[in-house]
């Protein structure tokens, strides 16, 4: 069973409308990889030149802040489930 990838609004527009995707990897940098082949726009639009995920963007696996784990590092295993939530900010 794969990871499940759930694309904010704001995004799926480079995911063809999807709001979920099924993919795998054991990290969230494998993830990133696999979905790099499927599209490529959207992991261009939220990581750096670098291979970092963009400021101003929350991953979560199964709830948990990755930051706080061990960033694009963070392990994942099979039926987890990965938020991407843009920041908001504003005044």
């Amino acid at each position: 069973m794969p990871v499940t990838v759930l694309i904010p609004t704001v995004l799926q527009k480079l995911t063809d409308g999807r709001d979920e995707i099924q993919t795998s990897g054991q990290t969230i940098q494998g993830v990133l990889d696999g979905l790099r082949t499927t599209h490529t726009a959207l992991v261009d639009r939220i990581t750096t030149p670098e291979g970092g995920l963009k400021p101003f963007l929350n991953v979560f696996v199964n709830g948990d802040d990755i930051r706080f784990a061990d960033d694009v590092r963070t392990s994942v295993n099979d039926g987890d489930e990965i938020s991407i939530v843009p920041s908001i900010a504003g005044g």
